[in-house]
């Protein structure tokens, strides 16, 4: 058990299913209170349910169009209006469709910068008061080891994520001395529902089975280091050391893994 989470409360977007609901479900075994925030009302209630059920916690649930800019701030103020203190924030709701540029549909990219980029700055926007105000908090950013190596089929949804990188690293400098902790997860392919609109006809998903990580031990990770002061996390640690060594040497890893970038 993490002891740093107990009786903290922790938003987590994108809640209802994938790495957000197993993040919610490891703060709440490790004590804390989650408030989980997605579009699926019915799939939160059901979640919060198990997590009454089984662990005996208090929950709650929100719903909310995060690419909205009135329901994220409405959901926000919401929020701080019924708890007293929020402790952290972890940014998750995210989506990916993969395409080359010259195919995909314009609502394809404008959708995943309004969700994957525009909704977290201004989800930790709208928040970053109240953690001034308390002198604490712990931002936690989901970007993706896409955000590191950007591959055929993914330029946009690795735009988006070379934009979550780039604004965690420098509101983590801003808050240095301000006893709030930022911090960035990158990953590589997740065994989730990501990949039902990512990869529809599942070539890619078959082509990387066996890599794929466990969305719970990564919840479990994630969670393990709340409010602790962490810069990043990165898994799985050999796509980590891929990605150093391709900031190193991009020519030649480009020329060594250029079968493996195109599985997309």
């Amino acid at each position: 058990m993490s002891r740093n989470v107990a009786n903290k409360a922790i938003i987590v977007t994108g809640a209802s299913s994938g790495i957000g609901e197993r993040i919610a479900w490891h703060i709440a075994k490790n004590g804390g209170t989650p408030i989980m925030i997605a579009r699926s009302i019915k799939k939160l209630t059901k979640l919060k349910q198990m997590m009454d059920q089984s662990l005996g916690i208090e929950s709650f649930t929100y719903q909310a169009d995060l690419t909205n800019v009135t329901e994220l701030e409405n959901v926000i103020k919401q929020i701080l209006a019924e708890h007293k203190q929020i402790h952290g924030l972890i940014n998750n709701a995210g989506a990916g469709v993969f395409d080359y540029v010259e195919t995909m549909r314009l609502t394809d990219m404008e959708n995943m910068f309004q969700l994957n980029v525009f909704a977290l700055i201004r989800g930790t926007k709208f928040l970053l008061p109240h953690f001034l105000a308390k002198q604490e908090g712990h931002i936690v950013n989901i970007a993706s080891q896409a955000g590191k190596i950007a591959t055929p089929k993914s330029a946009i949804y690795a735009s988006t994520k070379h934009a979550v990188l780039g604004f965690t690293n420098a509101l983590r400098l801003e808050m240095t001395d301000k006893s709030i902790h930022v911090m960035a997860v990158n990953l590589g392919p997740v065994r989730t529902n990501f990949f039902d609109a990512a990869d529809p006809d599942g070539t890619y998903q078959k082509g990387i089975e066996r890599y794929m990580l466990d969305p719970d031990r990564v919840a479990q990770k994630i969670v393990q280091h709340l409010f602790m002061n962490k810069r990043e996390i990165n898994l799985p640690r050999w796509m980590d050391l891929g990605s150093k060594l391709y900031q190193l040497f991009p020519k030649t890893m480009e020329l060594l893994l250029r079968k493996q970038f195109n599985k997309k």
